[in-house]
């Protein structure tokens, strides 16, 4: 019987984790601010150096999937996208593409996850189908507001006009209260890094490193403590709601829980076990798949209102803007809203008839297609 104070797995106090969740959120931004610090050290032609490759926007999408990748996670690469061009290293044009190639990456955890079911045929053509599912949408969505983008700039022109309302215009900065209280730990470790001797480019290769091993490892312990605080009442919420079938409840569900875990990965992922044991339908998972797309954002949301840079909120944005137009152009269509589905039931028939189609298939699309991308555009 639980007493006032509930208590989470591993014995630590509900309160007390949560309170541990606010503080790694805190160090996260620090670690997001220490990237951009970094960044600005090494100087403009390093910059140049570095970031030549994603001159070209394809090139920028592979980049964007392959980083997203190799992080597991599109929270820390486009929080890093974030801390590029709040540096200046990055423009937001560039970094477009990249932010849509970090959508399609992401998709790669809950394809992995599905590979667990795939000695049991019925239970892995259904995991198999609700992992891709979000695979598909994505691509569809990259292909078809990619071309629009760069053609309009729509995207970036929303994006622009949201953070103008906000107070803020392009090139400029704003002030941000969230910056002030991470100005302080990023000045000390500047400062420690630069008593060690190191000349400027190696101090800001050490804290660009430093702020990348900051982000990843508080989003990492974000996402373990978050799951841990609200893991089973997810699954029976989502249980309950996708049962009743409601899509635009289902989406709500998604993007709710997404920010709450502070992981698009986790909220997915819950999906493929409750697909596989036939409890809920390829069709009742999809909708939730795309308010994880929305809820995903806040990370880069976050990251941009640390840096206090106005591009860095329009990227930030970008990303939201990007997300949602996806699913109100593409999600009420039947014709179009029926791509994903059909591909991803095609794909799930593949993969049980031939196991090895499957295995393929992650290792084309999320890794052979990404690099060879990246080769000849660049």
């Amino acid at each position: 019987m639980a007493g006032p104070t509930a208590t989470t797995e591993q014995g630590l106090p509900t309160p007390a984790r949560a309170v541990l969740v606010v503080a790694l959120i805190y160090i996260f931004l620090v670690g997001v601010s220490m990237l951009e610090s970094g960044i600005k050290v090494m100087g403009a032609d390093t910059q140049a150096s570095l970031f030549e490759s994603v001159n070209n926007p394809i090139a920028g999408l592979f980049v964007g999937i392959l980083g997203t990748v190799l992080v597991q996670s599109s929270s820390a690469s486009t929080s890093v996208v974030v801390g590029l061009v709040a540096s200046g290293a990055l423009g937001v044009d560039a970094a477009v593409p990249m932010i849509m190639g970090a959508n399609i990456g992401t998709t790669v955890t809950n394809t992995l996850v599905s590979l667990g079911s795939i000695r049991q045929s019925d239970e892995f053509k259904r995991a198999f189908a609700a992992a891709t599912v979000h695979d598909f949408f994505n691509l569809l969505a990259v292909l078809i507001l990619l071309p629009i983008e760069l053609a309009t700039g729509v995207l970036s022109s929303i994006a622009e006009s949201i953070t103008e309302a906000l107070g803020g215009s392009a090139g400029s900065e704003w002030k941000s209260p969230i910056k002030q209280w991470v100005k302080e730990p990023v000045g000390w470790s500047k400062d420690l890094l630069g008593d060690l001797g190191l000349v400027e480019n190696f101090l800001g290769t050490a804290m660009v490193i430093l702020g990348l091993l900051v982000v990843l490892a508080a989003l990492t312990f974000i996402t373990r403590n978050m799951k841990q605080l609200v893991a089973d009442r997810v699954e029976r919420s989502l249980n309950a709601v996708l049962g009743s079938g409601g899509g635009a409840v289902a989406m709500l569900v998604g993007l709710v829980v997404t920010i709450a875990v502070q992981s698009s990965s986790i909220t997915t992922s819950i999906m493929v076990p409750l697909a596989a044991a036939g409890v809920v339908t390829l069709r009742n998972i999809f909708p939730v798949t795309l308010g994880a797309n929305v809820g995903t954002t806040i990370t880069a949301l976050l990251a941009a209102l640390a840096s206090g840079s106005v591009d860095a909120l329009t990227i930030a944005l970008v990303h939201t803007t990007f997300n949602v137009i996806g699913i109100v152009f593409l999600y009420p269509m039947p014709s179009i809203r029926a791509i994903p589905l059909r591909a991803a039931e095609r794909m799930a028939d593949l993969a049980v008839e031939r196991h090895t189609m499957a295995v393929a298939y992650v290792i084309i699309l999320f890794i052979v297609i990404p690099l060879m991308g990246v080769a000849i555009f660049r």
